[in-house]
């Protein structure tokens, strides 16, 4: 018996497709230092722990399905503390990371077969997502000449058919780090409302923009006016260092879709109770603690884009948010590279580095080829040694191109 074609057909992530070659490395004795995944070292808020060691609930019971009330009330004084009064509870859902939530809002505005507006690269997740919810992505190209920023209005319409329900993007950006400017939301907002589509933002990491004034713009700024087809997602995991915790949320002003994700959250019964009240602790952790980490991860920035654009052949745009960048290397294909790296290369002090090969972000066969996606979630001098293992992994590279 086989296994069914649409499984068999599902995307592999590229965030953690070499992790058998990872294992195998670190079985042989080896350090390796993990760029290829999003998962911060920065410490989760005390706050947040002390719920850990003075949990005393037992038993451990369900949640109920759209949220722990506690969570989804934390939730709603965030978002009024970031200018949004307008949300409250019953415009809110708590999901099991920001995976679910993307599952939901593709299945809340689209039939199977219909088509999603996506921008490569993208988060490669968002092709595994949309092969569960039967959804055909329609790559709109930006390059790293221009930042990643979108292309011109008529390049995103000519790919809008009688088929296209949303458009999907995340801001500031996995993979790119591209923060998209006001102008670029209102763009998305005109072609919304002109073409009858639905916006679909990823908003996971909005605190984290490089760029100085005017701060992030989000598609809450625009949901009032437009509120029957706005879909905001969000996650807990990078802004507190949660990954392990499993908060997401799913936002919205259209009462149809907001039901539609409860169905969906009551047919897997609960998120993790633990979780959420976890979460709701965020309206105690200090403004302090953000701000503190968002310099951390500008200062990381700058020392990833000063080492790596100093390396012969790597190119790279500097990144605006979030903590990412799609980087080319010198090289033919940066997925045998990534693999060289775990299985042949070490450095004096017997460690090596992953890297997420680039052509994973892509939907256009042959894109990506030679970029790979780095996360700069590792602390400076962690991030420093990396750099240097990278400029001396290209140097000894048989295939590198010189």
């Amino acid at each position: 018996m086989n296994s069914s074609l649409r499984i068999r057909s599902m995307p592999v992530s590229a965030v953690r497709k070499l992790a058998p070659y990872a294992t195998a490395a670190k079985q042989a004795g080896a350090t390796v230092f993990h760029l290829n995944i999003g998962d911060p070292d920065v410490k989760t808020p005390e706050a947040m722990l002390a719920v850990l060691r003075n949990w005393d609930r037992n038993p451990i019971g369900y949640a109920p399905s759209p949220g722990e009330p506690a969570f989804l009330r934390a939730l709603e004084s965030y978002y009024h503390g970031l200018g949004f009064g307008f949300l409250t509870e019953s415009d809110i859902v708590a999901t099991v990371g920001g995976s679910e939530a993307i599952i939901m809002a593709l299945f809340s505005v689209c039939e199977p077969g219909d088509e999603v507006l996506v921008f490569e690269p993208f988060y490669s997740n968002y092709a595994s997502l949309a092969a569960m919810a039967d959804v055909r992505f329609v790559a709109v190209p930006t390059t790293l000449q221009t930042g990643f920023h979108l292309p011109e209005r008529t390049q995103i319409e000519q790919r809008i058919t009688g088929r296209t329900k949303a458009i999907l993007f995340c801001t500031p950006g996995n993979p790119t780090g591209t923060v998209f400017t006001r102008t670029e939301m209102e763009m998305l907002v005109t072609i919304a409302k002109e073409r009858n589509l639905f916006l679909i933002s990823d908003e996971v990491y909005r605190e984290y923009i490089f760029t100085g004034a005017p701060k992030h713009t989000s598609i809450l700024h625009f949901m009032e006016s437009l509120p029957d087809r706005t879909i905001m997602l969000d996650s807990l995991s990078k802004r507190y260092s949660l990954c392990g915790a499993r908060l997401g949320v799913f936002v919205s002003r259209n009462p149809e879709l907001v039901q539609g994700a409860v169905k969906i959250a009551q047919s897997r019964l609960s998120g993790g109770l633990i979780d959420q009240l976890v979460g709701a602790a965020l309206t105690e952790v200090p403004q302090s603690f953000i701000a503190e980490v968002q310099r951390e991860y500008e200062s990381r920035r700058d020392i990833l884009y000063t080492g790596l654009t100093a390396i012969p052949g790597v190119t790279m745009t500097r990144p605006e948010g979030a903590f990412y960048s799609m980087v080319g290397l010198p090289v033919p294909d940066a997925e045998q590279f990534c693999i060289w790296l775990l299985e042949k290369y070490r450095s004096e002090g017997n460690a090596t580095v992953m890297l997420a090969p680039g052509t994973g972000f892509y939907l256009t066969p042959g894109k990506g080829k030679s970029e790979v996606r780095i996360a700069y979630v590792l602390n400076t001098s962690d991030l420093k040694t990396c750099i240097t293992m990278l400029a001396d992994a290209l140097e000894q590279y048989p295939e590198r191109i010189r």
